[in-house]
């Protein structure tokens, strides 16, 4: 009878190595990971006495991922080992940790106290642990409810930075629904940092009384939910669909019914295929819930075929072509662009 060796000890990997990432690829992608350096900012792997590695984890942000352990170690408090190593590291900094994994690993994370939030089989699955939850945030929006109302509608936006089209969108739902929220991009990994983009919407839309603005917390498109969205992916794969779905039904299973939200808006996406492949995946799944997804045709410069978008926005800051963006963005935006340094 062979006795597995459960005297494990943790190292670092240097993921700028490529010796390391190949010592951790080879291991992990046989398991039916891929593991890519460009979504991680940590790894550990860990080693039998031997110095054999027998399992790994990862973490980018306050989401673990590639937690994986070798079939012989499974019986093993190698699992346990390292997800409590990661999470006590992570807990240092911050309140909640999620975790990304595969469906058919949710009941593990279950057995250290995760709870699930979502997945989209078979690929995803997101559980949290901490002590600032989606519960919290649902007490956050309840406290933000605008009472009752027949049409209520949604938008979903990361405006990097505001522009004249997503003032156009915002102006088409507040004046077509009794009340709408706006749910923010929190995630700072925008050129144009959340404070600052919540000060620009807040401006540009001081007008409309019945838009309310929420912050999107870890719960909308955020690196729990939608990794894949910050990564703008040229080619949009079933990895980036999976993780599209799972957004969608965390906003539909937690974030509807607080609200009574029974529509959303977007604009036509002509620019990022990662976008256009969601508001697709939103089209398949919102009417599954009673949601009217409303596509709004993208608003054009004097009628041409030249969009608004905040990529164009950046690309002319980058250039400094500033007197060029009076087109395409509301004032209070073009004051803060032409007073402040912004490094693309």
């Amino acid at each position: 009878m062979t006795t597995t060796d459960t005297n494990f000890r943790i190292e670092t990997i240097d993921i700028n190595s490529k010796y390391d990432v190949k010592w951790i690829s080879e291991f992990i992608n046989p398991l039916g990971f891929k593991y890519e350096t460009i979504r991680v900012d940590a790894t550990i792997a860990l080693c039998n006495s031997s110095g054999v590695i027998v399992g790994t984890g990862s973490y980018q942000g306050n989401v673990l991922k590639y937690l994986a352990v070798a079939d012989e170690y499974r019986e093993t408090p190698a699992f346990a080992t390292i997800t409590t190593h990661l999470f006590n590291v992570l807990m240092d900094k911050y309140k909640t940790v999620f975790v990304y994994t595969k469906p058919e690993n949710i009941i593990k994370f279950e057995g250290l106290g995760f709870k699930l939030i979502a997945k989209a089989d078979p690929l995803y699955a997101v559980l949290e642990l901490g002590t600032n939850t989606i519960e919290d945030y649902k007490e956050y929006l309840k406290s933000k409810k605008r009472g009752d109302a027949k049409t209520v509608a949604s938008i979903v936006m990361n405006c990097n930075p505001f522009t004249n089209g997503h003032r156009y969108l915002i102006e088409q739902a507040s004046s077509n629904n009794d009340i709408v929220y706006l749910f923010v991009v929190e995630e700072d990994r925008s050129v144009f940092p959340f404070k600052t983009r919540w000060d620009l919407i807040s401006k540009g839309i001081k007008h409309l009384n019945n838009v309310v603005m929420l912050k999107g917390s870890n719960y909308v498109i955020s690196g729990a939910t939608f990794p894949s969205y910050f990564l703008k992916e040229a080619r949009f794969n079933e990895i980036t669909e999976k993780q599209t779905e799972l957004d969608v039904n965390i906003f539909c299973e937690h974030i509807v019914s607080v609200l009574n939200i029974n529509r959303r808006y977007v604009g036509t996406e002509v620019y990022c295929q990662t976008t256009a492949e969601y508001n697709k995946a939103m089209a398949t799944i919102l009417p599954k819930y009673n949601i009217e997804l409303i596509e709004i045709e993208r608003k054009t410069i004097n009628n041409s075929d030249n969009y608004i978008s905040a990529s164009k926005v950046r690309a002319f800051i980058k250039s400094g072509q500033i007197e060029e963006l009076k087109k395409y963005v509301p004032d209070t935006t073009f004051d803060y662009l032409k007073d402040n340094s912004i490094d693309i």
